[in-house]
């Protein structure tokens, strides 16, 4: 690592040119006005260098594939990434500017969906868990409405796995955990099933709707919290 620029007009000389040098008018006189030499210049550093962006987002979405991310960000935001019912719609990572209530804003990130494997570079995971590690909070998302075929609480822990493998600092992010499609009958059954076990672990649970909107009013005061230290009603 040679430099991480994070700041505004931050800058950095990574190679530098030879000196320059000098044609032959340079060396032109009143008695010499067409001379036949002039002085080469040197030449400039040469070396390969990998560049990496990273997107900076105050918030980012995480969860495996299909679980409603793209579908939240469109909700809160401008933001109109690509929404499909197949696996991994989303190819790049989106971001969204988030207008909280009358005062503040804040920058979403919607990651693609993360796979077991990840770190490896499975489903390109390798490309899209770098910009998490701009992101300053974490929402996991979770469907549930496909118990008992899916177990939502193995994929949360195998996605915590693959942070943890990619990047020891990823795992100790503050995560908040969001249950999607709550509008969903059996999103309601299942909910009492998955609430133990975060409450057992100290996350908090926020229920929600990307589709109709249920809950995420709540969702951003708590991302008010994490980010400014208070919701509005509290300033």
């Amino acid at each position: 690592m040679l430099a991480d620029l994070t700041e505004p007009g931050q800058q950095l000389v990574l190679l530098k040119g030879g000196r320059g040098g000098q044609g032959n008018a340079r060396f032109a006189t009143a008695t010499h006005k067409a001379p036949r030499f002039a002085q080469p210049g040197e030449p400039g550093e040469e070396r390969w260098l990998r560049l990496e962006l990273k997107l900076m987002a105050d918030v980012g979405l995480l969860g495996m594939p299909s679980v409603g991310k793209s579908s939240l960000i469109t909700k809160v935001s401008a933001a109109r990434p690509k929404i499909a019912e197949y696996h991994f719609t989303t190819l790049k990572p989106n971001l969204g500017v988030v207008a909280y209530k009358n005062y503040k804003s804040f920058v979403m990130a919607d990651i693609p969906g993360l796979i077991e494997g990840a770190h490896e570079g499975a489903g390109l995971g390798h490309r899209f868990l770098k910009h998490l590690e701009r992101t300053g909070h974490l929402l996991h998302i979770l469907d549930i409405s496909w118990m008992p075929d899916r177990d939502p609480l193995r994929e949360y822990e195998a996605i915590n796995k693959e942070l943890a493998l990619f990047n020891a600092e990823l795992a100790e992010k503050k995560q908040t955990i969001v249950i999607n499609k709550i509008d969903l009958p059996v999103v309601r059954e299942n909910l009492a099933k998955v609430l133990p076990y975060f409450q057992e672990r100290g996350l908090k649970v926020f229920p929600i709707s990307a589709a109709t909107g249920e809950g995420i009013p709540a969702l951003l005061d708590e991302i008010a919290r994490q980010l400014w230290g208070a919701a509005e009603e509290e300033w």
